[in-house]
């Protein structure tokens, strides 16, 4: 092709037009020779971060996506390349992480044989993206490049990939289309529901004599929890979250607050929603807490606000949908309600609220039982919430740890505390704070928490975050076992089998990357090396000998489908 822009500059252009500011990768043959990463090395615009693991550059590349609302970006080779972002994409698009990938792929006239690095890129990520395209010609890559950040934007934000073959990338390759104006990346707005059906909403709130407000990971989002603000400060009603929508309710709202639910129903918001008789749900997504765990019976009244329609089954059947801008739908509620029950008031609501909060001076939660002794979550979760501000994010890997971090730790501010609680991945705790550290610049500490176990699924990018000058601190909560299976084999089992790891002196891990590595035996330790972590700017790293015997609790004292 003669004249026309050459592709490489076409897609380096739409990452330009789109806003990136970073793209995370591991280089491959098929995608970097006189292509894309030779290309970025020259664009001051776009900041070019090499990973240690492709699967770890789709979880760096998530939290981006998570944190601002636009579109991260993850670069890979083809072959392996590819594959191994499976379990990073699948994690995007099933908690709401806006994500482009680009692929490399053989060239065209090889995509129907068996050779180097050949692979089906398209079926493979099809099932665990929101859309993968393949660039045929050179013509498609301005458009294809649109359309995959167009997608990944528009709700429910997820994963979408572009798959480009090194033939149409070569050098002298060129397009007669050139990249997409910036304009053109914006996502679609929303407006609100009918006012038929705004009025019919009002008619149940007011109806109602015990509203429980539910918010799920789409509710997670600057817009909507000003609006979810401005409705309970004029109509204050009992709050509950997901673990994803951590952060919507504030200080000055937190006595309308009952807590986080998911996983096991046991918890305060549990037996607040058991007692309801009208859920009003609000960006809420059935693969963080299926509805067969809080409603299997379909018993209660629900009003699904999203932008998304419901997905409707037995125990998720709303009674009335507001399909749209979430802010504008609650808006509009807010001005039109008159009188809203306040079960916060009654006996049932100031009981289960005293329970919420009774660990707070609890013994385990000061240390004060066995100060010798190895670290209590509570004590731990304690000693954090009072050594760093509401601004700061903290970020949960997957295992006890997060079960005990999503219920009892308090956050304030929207994607301040994060976890992944779809697909309970595992290893995304230190990429994920690798994101978010730069988001927010090296002058605000990022804090993230793992397991063991989970914490070396991921911890060769401990240079990842040392290089790019991160200033994170992160805590292991060590047992020396996949804690997380073991509780759970001992409640079915009476045993645990398959569990134990060991072995990983994680100071000296640490230091082997360039990070600090500090470590905590006892309660008695816990508070002083916390302040020494937290105060350190850098990537330090805690070992910290964590007291899990009483994980039992975590999954008992279920409650019933109906409380009389």
């Amino acid at each position: 092709m003669a004249s026309g822009t050459e592709t490489v500059d076409i897609v380096i252009q739409s990452l330009i037009n789109a806003g990136v500011k970073y793209v995370f990768g591991v280089p491959g043959a098929k995608i970097l020779k006189d292509s894309v990463f030779n290309a970025l090395v020259d664009q001051p615009e776009i900041k070019l971060i090499v990973c240690r693991h492709e699967q770890n550059a789709a979880f760096i590349a998530g939290a981006i996506g998570k944190i601002t609302g636009k579109p991260g970006v993850c670069i890979a080779t083809s072959g392996p390349g590819t594959s191994n972002l499976v379990t990073g994409l699948v994690t995007a698009n099933d908690e709401g992480a806006p994500v482009v990938a680009i692929v490399g792929s053989v060239k065209r006239v090889q995509a129907a044989k068996r050779t180097h690095q050949s692979l089906q890129a398209v079926a493979l990520l099809r099932p665990v993206t929101k859309k993968v395209t393949a660039a045929v010609v050179e013509d498609q890559v301005s458009e294809i490049m649109l359309d995959a950040f167009r997608v990944a934007s528009a709700s429910p934000q997820g994963a979408t990939v572009v798959s480009l073959p090194i033939d149409v990338m070569t050098a002298g390759h060129k397009s007669s289309i050139p990249a997409a104006p910036a304009h053109a990346y914006d996502p679609p707005e929303y407006g609100p529901s009918s006012q038929k059906s705004l009025a019919e909403a009002v008619k149940l709130i007011e109806a109602a004599k015990f509203p429980v407000l539910f918010l799920g990971m789409r509710a997670a989002d600057p817009k909507v929890i000003a609006a979810v603000h401005r409705l309970l400060r004029k109509h204050p009603i009992p709050v509950v979250e997901t673990f994803q929508a951590a952060g919507a309710i504030s200080q000055e709202l937190v006595h309308l607050f009952y807590g986080r639910v998911g996983l096991f129903r046991n918890q305060p918001g549990d037996k607040m929603m058991s007692h309801s008789d009208l859920v009003i749900t609000v960006g809420y997504d059935q693969a963080e807490y299926d509805a067969d765990g809080w409603n299997s019976s379909g018993r209660l009244p629900i009003i699904h606000i999203d932008t998304n329609q419901a997905a409707m089954s037995l125990s998720y059947s709303p009674k009335l949908e507001l399909i749209g801008s979430m802010p504008d739908n609650l808006i509009a509620l807010t001005g039109s309600l008159d009188k809203v029950a306040r079960p916060q008031e009654t006996e049932i609501g100031k009981s289960v609220y005293e329970t919420f909060h009774e660990w707070e001076n609890s013994d385990k939660a000061l240390g004060s039982l066995d100060a010798t002794g190895p670290v209590h979550p509570l004590h731990f979760i304690r000693l954090l919430q009072g050594r760093i501000s509401p601004q700061t994010t903290v970020i949960s890997d997957v295992g006890s740890h997060y079960i005990w971090l999503s219920r009892f730790f308090y956050s304030y501010n929207p994607k301040t505390f994060l976890v992944s609680n779809a697909q309970q991945t595992l290893g995304v705790a230190l990429p994920w704070a690798i994101g978010a550290s730069l988001v927010h610049g090296p002058s605000q500490k990022v804090v993230s928490v793992s397991g063991d176990g989970g914490f070396m699924y991921s911890s060769q990018e401990l240079a990842t975050a040392v290089q790019q000058g991160c200033n994170i601190t992160h805590f292991i909560w060590n047992d020396g076992k996949y804690n997380m299976v073991e509780f759970q084999e001992v409640e079915k089992y009476g045993r645990s089998a398959g569990v134990d790891l060991g072995g990983v002196d994680f100071v000296k891990y640490a230091e082997a990357f360039g990070a600090k590595g500090l470590r905590a035996t006892s309660s008695a330790e816990m508070e002083a090396v916390m302040k020494e972590a937290l105060a350190y700017e850098g990537v330090c790293v805690v070992d910290v000998v964590i007291d899990y015997t009483d994980n039992h609790d975590l999954m008992s004292h279920v409650i019933p489908d109906s409380i009389s």
